[in-house]
């Protein structure tokens, strides 16, 4: 499955991955994710956010907000890294919560999100919402933002049950969820991360280098 992956990848721009994560994981990660913010005194919808990619404002908690996130990118660079073939370097980390009927409109990412990961965490009536990745390679990355795919374009649909994951290069491949959410809601984490020897190497970490040395 690993050589496929990363031929799909390489030859197509993302790649499906079944069970990447076991479900129990996922739903632990939501469990305890639910739990700390309760003990903080905070509701998801403290922490909703708008953009021009969203129908509606969604709840967002970023890696650098939440350790437990950023660990898990960093924990999940090893595996990434053999399914692109290079040396890579993390950006960032984060969850977004989708509500019924939302989408998300059709989109190229900034330079952080080099070689990006798409993990399905739940869904709340179990049906699965895709994720569409065009094919064709855009090479000088530019603004977009689109209710669907032009005509010309081919995009593939990958349809990710719990614990399913995409991984897609998404500075050069635009994608989006341009069919309304099915379910009541859906829970989602997104990894990124760049080539230790890329254009855009200087985005490693977000742009905030970690220290080179720790004393103790």
């Amino acid at each position: 499955m690993i050589d496929q992956a990363a031929a799909d990848y390489r030859s197509r721009g993302y790649a499906h991955l079944p069970d990447f994560v076991p479900r129990e994981v996922c739903t632990a990660i939501l469990a305890r994710m639910k739990t700390d913010l309760a003990r903080q005194g905070m509701q998801l919808a403290s922490l909703e956010q708008e953009g021009p990619l969203l129908r509606s404002a969604a709840p967002e908690l970023y890696g650098h907000h939440y350790p437990m996130f950023a660990s898990f990118l960093w924990g999940m660079t090893p595996a990434v890294e053999q399914l692109t073939g290079l040396e890579l370097l993390p950006t960032y980390a984060y969850f977004r919560l989708y509500r019924q009927g939302d989408i998300c409109r059709v989109h190229g990412d900034r330079p952080a999100c080099e070689h990006s990961l798409s993990l399905t965490l739940g869904y709340s009536d179990e049906i699965a919402w895709p994720l569409e990745v065009s094919t064709q390679r855009i090479e000088t990355p530019f603004a977009r933002i689109d209710d669907d795919f032009a005509l010309a374009e081919v995009a593939g649909s990958v349809a990710m049950q719990a614990g399913d994951a995409v991984l897609y290069q998404g500075v050069h491949h635009h994608h989006g969820r341009t069919m309304p959410n099915p379910n009541r809601w859906s829970a989602h984490l997104f990894l990124h991360w760049v080539a230790r020897d890329g254009p855009y190497a200087g985005h490693a970490f977000d742009g905030q280098p970690p220290p080179t040395q720790v004393d103790f």
